[in-house]
């Protein structure tokens, strides 16, 4: 019998009744399907409470889960892949946002889910970026990691800034934009695309480096091999910090001469996969979602 944490948020109607769908799918394979404590009350309220459910904290909840099932968008995929990914817990998710390019299966397909606990599918292991902050007196701060990307920007203010990236020590460019964008393929498709950077294979080994709305005739987005070790240096006077986001959720600051330094995590991110669907029909049906 399996242990599942299920993911979704209960206090959207429509995704507290497609949960609740999904816990009665898979109620005849688990022992135990924790759900995060918050909804505890809320559960109870509406007379859907499971002798299976296990009510949990958000640090808790996947260290004894076998996996996870994710009912939302790409957004609740980067949330969980953050929590999970250093447990090695593999994500099962469920389509309910706009697009769901991260997830396996439409609110239509809940069938498939016995193929998991068949054992009939597959792991798609996602590579990820590891990221840490070098001060101007050469001091490591605030190591973390993506899924997706992590971006140098001036935050809410729209005003150009100036940033350098190195490789290894070795200047590449110096940029004049709205920022930089550093993206795994996973993240190619996400705020590196709408930047206009490439889109790739999730197979290839690479890092891609989007300007986002570069001052410049001539500047392109670059892609790096995996093993690059990416310095992006705050060299604008103008602006007291900059910031640096990773997949939308955490933001630190980067005062002037701290260097952004990202590399391949050996960390990776776990998706089970049950649809023999390759990535470019995926990108095919959502190109015009």
């Amino acid at each position: 019998m399996k242990k599942v944490a299920l993911i979704s948020n209960f206090n959207i109607k429509e995704k507290a009744d497609a949960a609740y769908t999904v816990a009665e799918k898979i109620s005849s394979y688990c022992s135990e399907i924790f759900v995060l404590s918050a909804y505890k009350d809320k559960i109870f309220r509406s007379r859907k409470h499971r002798k299976e459910f296990v009510y949990k904290n958000p640090d808790e909840i996947y260290l004894s889960a076998d996996m996870a099932i994710v009912l939302g968008g790409d957004g609740f995929m980067l949330e969980t892949a953050r929590r999970t990914a250093p447990l090695g817990v593999p994500i099962l998710g469920i389509n309910l946002g706009r697009v769901g390019y991260m997830t396996e299966l439409e609110l239509d397909e809940l069938d498939l889910i016995d193929k998991v606990f068949a054992g009939e599918y597959t792991i798609d292991d996602r590579a990820m970026l590891s990221v840490e902050i070098i001060t101007n007196k050469g001091q490591s701060k605030n190591a973390s990691f993506a899924l997706n990307e992590a971006v140098v920007a001036n935050g809410s203010t729209a005003r150009i800034v100036d940033l350098q990236l190195s490789d290894n020590g070795v200047i590449v460019s110096d940029f004049r934009a709205d920022g930089l964008v550093i993206a795994t393929p996973t993240g190619s498709t996400a705020y590196s695309l709408s930047a206009g950077g490439p889109i790739v294979d999730p197979k290839l080994s690479c890092f891609c480096v989007t300007p986002i709305c570069p001052h410049s005739l001539l500047t392109r987005p670059l892609v790096f091999p995996d093993t690059a070790r990416l310095e992006v240096k705050n060299v604008c006077l103008r602006e007291k910090v900059l910031h640096l986001t990773l997949d939308g959720r955490v933001t630190y600051d980067l005062y002037y001469g701290d260097t952004a330094v990202i590399t391949k995590s050996e960390l990776t991110t776990k998706l089970i996969r049950v649809k023999e669907r390759s990535f470019y029909s995926k990108i095919r049906t959502k190109q015009f979602i």
